[in-house]
Parts: structure tokens; sequence; C-alpha cells
């Protein structure tokens, strides 16, 4: 795999990398102090949490992921990894001047690796920003973090890390054989992972990875696969009309709530695996003033696709969808739609690891190729995204260990 073609020098960027020691984002380690109390905890607990903690500390909103990627490619450059970032262009929410990169890291010497094996998560996280906390008393296993991003997907980007660090130092693992790869944009519209994608699939070499291990927050169990995704911005066109004489307009608000409402009854495919096809309106507007018939309407709606193929499967739901806009009315409807896909599925197949499916998107989809796909993470969706996202102390080394098994398992497989 050549790096060097597709990938920026870090002295490209406007304010130049402090590439030396790390320090910590935070002077005072304060309630950290007692992580090496506690006999039971491993040796990378203290460093494990002082990198999740500095993470979590910097602020990463999808669009404005420039300063805690500076902090990472600085930390790993600390920890003897080579280093390079790949320029994502800027987006909604990047402030003026800005830069967005992915960050990709490797702990051999080479310029140009071939590993073969890939961890990869990402750096941005959802508005708005929540501080990290730590819970006080005595650093165990029970204790629990809180903060934005201490879960999705952050968690797994500190694990995944030290999880490389201690096979390395262990020699489990030939320093050549894994990279890191920790992208900006999940959590919108996936395109880190696909400015990455892309730069694999240009290059005049196949990729050398045969397997990729993705890191969100799966309650630490492995997942057999996830939900499809189909996203869309949907406008209703309909006649403007003094409110007092409604028959002499049309109504795009009531249109759109007819056609949701009917959407709602209708099965957009189901498996036994997924279970149903999801359709959420998150985003609404409609109309001038309540005594004027809305001459236009405007929703953005997401379909959580329970059907393969991933090719294309989403494009049966939409099809499925488009027939019962054209059902209210055939001329009043455009639907316009971000790329998607079907269902996705990947590799559970791992001696001592519980399984599960979930229903949210992920990266996975993105990174096209021909390799075997590991899906895991600390951490529950169900607190992601929330004023209350948070995880203990125990998930995250529980994931670093898991972490090295899988890492051990795909390197045990034939290419």
């Amino acid at each position: 795999m050549r790096l060097r073609p597709v990938i920026a020098a870090l002295a490209a960027l406007p304010v130049a990398f402090c590439l030396r020691e790390q320090v910590p984002l935070i002077a005072d380690h304060g309630k950290l102090e007692g992580a090496a109390v506690d006999k039971h905890a491993p040796s990378y607990r203290k460093a494990l949490l002082d990198l999740h903690r500095n993470l979590v500390s910097i602020p990463s909103i999808s669009g404005a992921e420039l300063d805690v990627g500076r902090w990472l490619v600085d930390y790993l450059v600390s920890k003897n990894f080579r280093t390079d970032v790949q320029f994502v262009a800027p987006r909604e929410g990047t402030p003026d001047g800005a830069q967005r990169f992915n960050v990709l890291a490797w702990p051999g010497q080479y310029d140009d690796p071939r590993p073969r094996v890939l961890l990869s998560s990402h750096i941005d996280v959802v508005p708005p920003f929540i501080e990290y906390g730590i819970e006080d008393g005595p650093v165990t296993k029970d204790t629990v973090i809180r903060g934005r991003g201490s879960v999705d997907a952050k968690a797994a980007v500190a694990a995944m890390t030290i999880a490389v660090e201690e096979l390395v130092a262990a020699r489990r693992v030939k320093k050549d054989d894994v990279m890191l790869v920790f992208v900006v944009g999940e959590e919108v519209a996936g395109d880190g992972m696909i400015t990455f994608s892309d730069a694999a699939l240009a290059r005049d070499e196949p990729a050398s990875w045969h397997s990729v291990i993705f890191g969100e927050p799966t309650e630490s169990k492995l997942v057999c696969g996830h939900k499809g995704a189909l996203f869309c911005d949907l406008k209703a066109t309909g006649l403007a009309s003094h409110s007092g004489y409604p028959w002499l307009g049309k109504s795009a608000n009531e249109l759109l709530i007819h056609a949701v409402a009917k959407i709602l009854e209708t099965d957009l495919g189901s498996s036994e695996l997924y279970g149903n096809t999801t359709f959420n309106l998150g985003l609404m507007q409609g109309g001038v003033a309540s005594n004027v018939v809305a001459a236009s309407a405007v929703g953005s709606f997401g379909a959580r696709v329970a059907i393969g193929p991933e090719k294309d499967g989403h494009l049966i739901v939409k099809k499925r969808i488009q027939a019962v806009l054209d059902e209210v009315d055939k001329d009043a409807f455009e639907m316009d739609c971000r790329p998607g896909y079907g269902t996705v599925d990947c590799n559970c197949d791992v001696e001592g690891f519980e399984t599960l499916t979930v229903n949210y998107g992920t990266d996975v989809a993105n990174l096209k190729g021909n390799f075997t796909r590991y899906l895991y993470g600390p951490g529950s969706i169900l607190v992601a995204h929330g004023e209350n996202e948070a995880l203990t102390v125990g998930d995250l080394e529980s994931a670093v260990e898991n972490y090295g098994k899988l890492i051990e398992h795909a390197l045990s497989q034939k290419n």
C-alpha cells in the first residue's frame, strides 16, 4: 500500500504540529491518581484513562475535528508510531480556514506500510459538547466516566490504540501487520471513511489488508451485522390560498403529513435477522403563516433498512416510499436521497464473544473492498448521543483486551 501519493504531509497544516513528548491536555490528573492504587488494575489503566480523558476533553463536533486530530497525531508520535494525515473536504460546521483530516498511524518503520489488519473508528462526535467527568472516589473497574464522545466513539479510539501498544510491546504482533485509521465525519456523512476508501481504490496496487476491525458502541459484544440506511430530503409542492377558503388552494403541509402517515403504515421491508425497516421523519418545515394555505413543505427522513443486499437494499425501500408518494399525489413530491446501503453483514464467528445485531449505521459500508469485517466496541448505543453518555473503566479495559483478541484472531486467518 503506497501512502505518500495520497496522504498530505503534516507540514501542510496551517498551524504546525508539536511533534514532541505528549503533554496531557489537562495537567492536573486529579481523580485519576487513584487509578494505580487498585491492585487488580491492568498495568495500562492509567495510560488508557489519560488517553481517553484527553480525547473526550477536546471538542470535535463533526466538521470541526482539527484540534482533536492534532492532539492525537502528537500523542501517537510520542508513542513511536509513524503517522500521516489524509485531508478531507470541509463541510458545514468547519471553521473558516480550518482543516479536516483522517489520522493514520502504524507502529512499524516503513514509509509505505502494507498492514494485514486495520483498526478503525471515528474522532468526530454529535453536538452538543459535554465536558469530561469521572466519578468521585478511588478508580475501580466500576467507576463511571461521562462526557460527549466518552462512548461514541472515543472509547474505541483509546482502547484500540492501547491494545496495539500492548501487543507490540509484548511482541505478540509484528509492527508492520497493523494500522490505525481514525476518521472524521462518521456522524454526518461518512466522508472521512469515503475519502480513505476512494484513495485506497485509486491506487495502482490492491489493498494489503485482509481484515478490518471497526469500533462503535456494541455493549462489548461482537456484531453479526447492522441495518442499512436511506436518508432523504422530501419536498411537497402545493398551492397557496387564504385559509378561510382552503378549497382554493392545496396544502403542502397536509400532503406531507398524509404521505408520512401512509409510509408509517407501509411494510417497507423486513427480515428475520434485522426485523422491520423503520422510518423517522426527523425534520419538517412548511408554510409561511397560520392563515395561509402552505404552498410548500419540506421534510428530512431517515430509514433504517432491514433488507439486503448491501449494494442496493436501500433502493428497494426507496422505491416503496416513492410508490406511497405517487399514491398520495403523483405530481406533488420530490425526493432527494444521499448514498445509502442495504443490510451490512459482519463476521462474528470468533470464540469467546457474545454476539448481536444492531439498528444503527456505521462506516463499515463506506470502506469498499474484499476483506473480513469485524464490528466491536465498549459502551452502549442507548446512551450515545444523549446527555447521559457514559461508560465504566471496566468497559474500556475489557475493550483493550478484546481488541487484542480480535487483532490476533484476524492475523491468524489466511489472506
